[in-house]
């Protein structure tokens, strides 16, 4: 099962590592970070980097592509090279994921067109813009393609398609293997749950961790 996850400057660490973390653990998994340049991708806030060490045209079909979020996904909105292997991925592909701000460069390649998806809440209006009809759900799977909210959401989706892969016991293996269970010090980590003025605050600052 080949599994390709995109890569480029200033994405969110936790959007591809969390999935990475998961869907590496399935059996018979062949999981590759790719990149329209292959090489060191710096995160959103610089001090981290992954690797890429594939260009996109070795891994034209992936059987899984996951699309990680960031800041640096508005740049790549219009580029190309990583739509149009986001298209004929797509085309070939048993599931086309993605997480946070990563719907947007779905939309951007017309795999969204009307179609519901998730993203992080602050880009919920770009996601609409570019097509897509934006849904507030954490998860959410339509046919082959399944989005996920805001950067810790990707866990969520990944184990959500561990479950579809390998079954549910595969799954839940995974979650315990990683002790995935989560029990935040505080209840607002959506905007229907934090206080309001916290909310207009990060709305304020443009804040979309993505």
């Amino acid at each position: 099962m080949q599994i390709a996850i995109l890569l480029y400057d200033r994405f969110t660490a936790l959007d591809a590592v969390g999935p990475y973390d998961v869907l590496g653990r399935l059996p018979g998994a062949q999981l590759r970070f790719v990149a329209a340049e292959p090489g060191r991708k710096r995160t959103e806030q610089g001090n981290l980097a992954l690797v890429a060490d594939a260009p996109l045209d070795e891994h034209p079909h992936p059987d899984i592509v996951v699309v990680p979020g960031g800041f640096g996904s508005r740049a790549l909105l219009e580029d190309a090279a990583v739509l149009g292997w986001l298209r004929e991925a797509h085309a070939h592909s048993r599931w086309t994921t993605s997480v946070c701000t990563g719907s947007l460069l779905l939309a951007a390649a017309g795999i969204l067109d009307g179609v519901e998806a998730t993203t992080h809440w602050l880009a919920r209006d770009e996601l609409a813009a570019l097509g897509a009809v934006p849904v507030p759900d954490r998860v959410v799977q339509r046919g082959k393609v399944m989005t996920a909210a805001g950067v810790s959401s990707g866990i969520d989706m990944a184990l959500h398609l561990a479950a579809l892969e390998g079954g549910d016991m595969v799954a839940q293996a995974i979650q315990l293997g990683i002790e995935y269970d989560p029990q935040p010090p505080f209840d607002a980590g959506s905007p229907d749950k934090a206080p309001a003025e916290l909310v207009e605050l990060l709305r304020g600052l443009g804040a979309e961790n993505a």
